[in-house]
C-alpha cells in the first residue's frame, strides 16, 4: 500500500489524498467527504508516506504499521471510535498490532489519531495491500 498521496493537512479534518499538483499548490479531495479543494504552498501538509511510529530500536514507516493494523483486524474498523476510546484500548491494539511500540515516545494522541485514520483509509479502500509485497512476505515466510 502507498500512502504518499494521502496528505494532513492542518486545520482541515480528516485526511485528504493528492488529485493534481498546480503551479501555487494542489488539489486535493476530503477521502471522508469527497469534496475537492486547493491547497497551497503556505499550507502545512504531511504525507502520509513520511510518517513513522517509534520503536524500541528505531521507527517503523506507517504504511507497515497499517498493514499490519489490516491484517490483524482482518480488514475491519476498529470495534471502538478513536475519537472516544480510552487510552488503554487503543494502546492495547498498538501493543498486539507493534509489540515494540516505544511507550515513553508514542503517545495517546499519535495512537488515537493513527485508529482514526486506519478507519478513514479502509472506509476510502485505500488499504489495499500490494501483491508485490504479499508475494515478498510469502517467500520470506518459507524461507526464500
Amino acid at each position: 500500500m502507498d500512502l504518499t498521496n494521502i496528505l494532513v493537512i492542518s486545520g482541515k479534518p480528516d485526511l485528504s489524498e493528492l488529485v493534481s499538483q498546480t503551479k501555487g499548490g494542489a488539489v486535493v479531495m476530503n477521502l471522508v467527504t469527497g469534496q475537492k479543494y486547493p491547497v497551497f504552498k503556505n499550507d502545512r501538509i504531511s504525507s502520509l508516506g513520511e510518517i513513522r511510529i517509534f520503536t524500541d530500536n528505531d521507527e517503523r514507516p506507517l504504511d507497515e504499521v497499517m498493514g499490519a493494523i489490516y491484517k490483524h483486524l482482518d480488514a475491519k474498523p476498529t470495534d471502538f471510535d478513536p475519537k472516544k476510546a480510552d487510552s488503554k484500548t487503543m494502546f492495547d491494539l498498538l501493543a498486539q498490532v507493534l509489540p515494540d511500540y516505544d511507550r515513553e515516545r508514542v503517545h495517546a494522541s499519535d495512537v488515537k489519531k493513527l485508529f482514526a485514520w486506519y478507519n478513514i483509509l479502509l472506509g476510502a479502500d485505500k488499504l489495499t495491500p500490494d501483491p508485490e509485497a504479499e508475494q515478498a512476505d510469502g517467500a520470506e515466510a518459507k524461507g526464500e
